[in-house]
């Protein structure tokens, strides 16, 4: 956990003390009146989960939502350098995470002093980093990217200039492979993509021919070799969504499967395999660690809270906004729900 996590006050309720017959929808979304409260959920959360959410989307344009609204409390359910993302883009707002413990293996692998001193290396290089990364780490950046903006900054950035990418080694593999750029990649990965198993994935190919495979950028090459469609969580759903096909392969975290069916319960999507064919390997348990009592919990409690230095902050904004800048003529998403209150 980071310093920019503030854990609940002592005497603060736990789970031990909610009522076993509350009704925690009810509950939540009495809350979510009473303390002007927007709640936002990854595509990568559960079902339940996504349902109760005002937004579900993709990290950075769901934190942009949240900051266009009038709430004075974001409900953040994803994981903490989200939650961080959304204090930075509405430093008047609470924000709160259902569990502090909601790392990222791709954060983890990025630590603020091993970045500083990658960078003291290479200094004449331009450093973009996934948005996948802590503030301390946005901060050192020159900008900041996300799956779906990626290849046009790398695009844009001057050609005399040698570029840095961190955190994740497979994004900018693909990346580099896309805008013919040479990047220097720092040596992270997502621990949820590099469980799909190439051997796994053409014998379900086999099982299923007239399926396509849609993958996530963060996947390794011997799973995008495969692919018909690359894209962010976003860019899938889009895919899966518009596609004449009826019958599609997931190659990210399988919880975004829940919108897919949502919108067309016609299709059929089937989870990409892990090793051995069959497991719940790609289901992130850093995810996982967010349920209805935490929910519950940290809008009563108002907390675990994000609290970013403002110096920290300001720092951390400024690739933000330098990607915002960059990627302007391209549209953002927020997911089927974007704009819209939830009916439930």
């Amino acid at each position: 956990m980071t310093d920019t996590v503030v854990l609940p006050m002592t005497g603060a309720l736990t789970e031990a003390d909610i009522d076993p017959t509350l009704d925690l929808v009810d509950a939540i979304d009495r809350l979510r009146r009473e303390k002007n409260a927007v709640i936002l959920a990854h595509y990568y959360q559960e079902g339940e989960i996504q349902d109760l959410a005002d937004f579900v989307g993709d990290s950075l344009d769901l934190s942009r939502k949240a900051a266009a609204t009038e709430a004075e409390m974001i409900v953040f359910c994803g994981v903490r350098f989200m939650g961080e993302v959304a204090k930075i883009l509405s430093p008047g707002k609470t924000v709160v995470i259902p569990d502090a413990e909601a790392g990222c293996s791709l954060e983890e692998s990025c630590r603020a002093e091993t970045f500083k001193a990658f960078r003291d290396k290479h200094p004449d290089h331009i450093a973009v980093t996934y948005i996948n990364c802590s503030a301390e780490v946005k901060a050192l950046s020159d900008v900041i990217v996300t799956s779906s903006n990626a290849e046009i900054i790398v695009n844009a950035l001057p050609k005399d200039r040698p570029i840095l990418f961190a955190p994740d080694r497979h994004l900018g593999a693909y990346v580099a492979r896309k805008t013919g750029r040479d990047l220097t990649l720092w040596p992270g990965s997502c621990i949820i993509h590099e469980q799909f198993s190439e051997k796994e994935l053409i014998k379900l190919k086999v099982r299923h021919p007239q399926a396509l495979v849609a993958a996530h950028p963060e996947c390794p090459d011997s799973i995008l070799a495969h692919a018909d469609h690359i894209g962010s969580t976003r860019g899938l759903l889009d895919f899966v969504l518009t596609s004449d096909g009826a019958e599609f392969i997931i190659a990210t975290e399988p919880h975004i499967i829940h919108q897919m069916s949502k919108a067309a319960p016609h299709k059929t999507f089937i989870p990409a395999p892990g090793a051995d064919g069959g497991c719940s390997c790609a289901d992130c348990p850093f995810m996982a660690k967010n349920t209805l009592e935490k929910i519950y919990l940290a809008m009563l409690n108002r907390a675990p809270a994000i609290a970013i230095p403002e110096d920290l902050r300001v720092r951390a904004l400024k690739p933000l906004e330098r990607m915002l800048e960059m990627s302007a003529s391209v549209p953002m998403s927020s997911g089927p729900k974007a704009g819209t209150p939830n009916a439930a």
